[in-house]
């Protein structure tokens, strides 16, 4: 079946495993609020633990698996570490994510496989 189309390509076993791991990461709510956080700008793990209302431990080893994934970046100040999204990819995953979530909650159609430029803003607020 597939092999009647011409530029078929099936994604490589390391980059399956890769964006595998980090799908599983971002399965968490807690590491897609964090996430969320830092993509508006780096944060400190007390902010991030206010804002996503868990403790500090449990927003630390969520950053530690983050990390670990390459989905966020540390920068170090004195005794504080600020935290950061690791690049425009984490941006996209999330809006995505969360795109197909409202559009699942809220039973909205498709949106043409050409229009590309549907998801440039921000996501509707509590999606």
């Amino acid at each position: 079946m597939h092999t009647s189309i011409s530029d078929f390509q099936m994604p490589n076993e390391e980059q399956v495993h890769l964006a595998a791991e980090s799908l599983r990461l971002l399965s968490d709510p807690t590491r897609m609020k964090i996430l969320w956080a830092l993509l508006q700008g780096e944060s400190s793990v007390a902010c991030l633990a206010e804002l996503v209302g868990a403790t500090p431990t449990t927003v630390s080893q969520h950053l530690a698996k983050l990390r670990l994934a390459g989905l966020v970046k540390g920068r170090r100040e004195g005794t504080f570490v600020y935290y950061s999204a690791a690049d425009v990819h984490v941006r996209r995953l999330l809006d995505e994510a969360l795109f197909h979530a409202d559009h699942a909650d809220r039973d909205l159609p498709d949106h043409p496989s050409t229009d590309i430029s549907v998801h440039e803003t921000q996501p509707v607020a509590g999606a």
